[in-house]
């Protein structure tokens, strides 16, 4: 199958809520969480909600990475949508569910770009 890249939405469900409310550490473990996933970062805007949540973006090479928080739910949602092939993506939310301590998430994975010799995919997984 040929397509131009992958867009993951994740889930974080049952998160502590500690991890989920301050802006700083969200940016924080969004920036790791990229940099141990072998993405390229190139710039980010994370934003402070009242009286709670964060939302985010990470712009890397291959696309962004972005999550929005509601701590009130223990529950936060993420996009890591990369270009090209290759495990980037994966690995990068694969920290991102480890590093936010989600105990339920769910990854539902699409092929974006599909060239007109491939088939519509997708891939969604609890």
């Amino acid at each position: 199958m040929r397509n131009l890249g992958v867009h993951i939405l994740i889930e974080l469900n049952e998160c502590a809520p500690s991890l989920l409310v301050d802006v700083v550490s969200v940016r924080e473990k969004m920036l790791c969480s990229v940099r141990v996933g072998g993405g390229t970062i190139i710039g980010d805007y994370f934003k402070q909600f009242e009286p709670y949540g964060v939302s985010g973006m990470v712009v890397i090479a291959e696309s962004h990475v972005s999550i929005h928080t509601w701590p009130e739910h223990s529950y936060a949602a993420v996009d890591v949508f990369t270009c090209g092939s290759g495990d980037v993506p994966y690995k990068i939310a694969e920290h991102l569910i480890k590093i936010f301590k989600s105990s339920h998430p769910v990854m539902c994975e699409f092929k974006r770009g599909l060239l007109p010799s491939s088939q519509a995919s997708s891939l969604c997984v609890a």
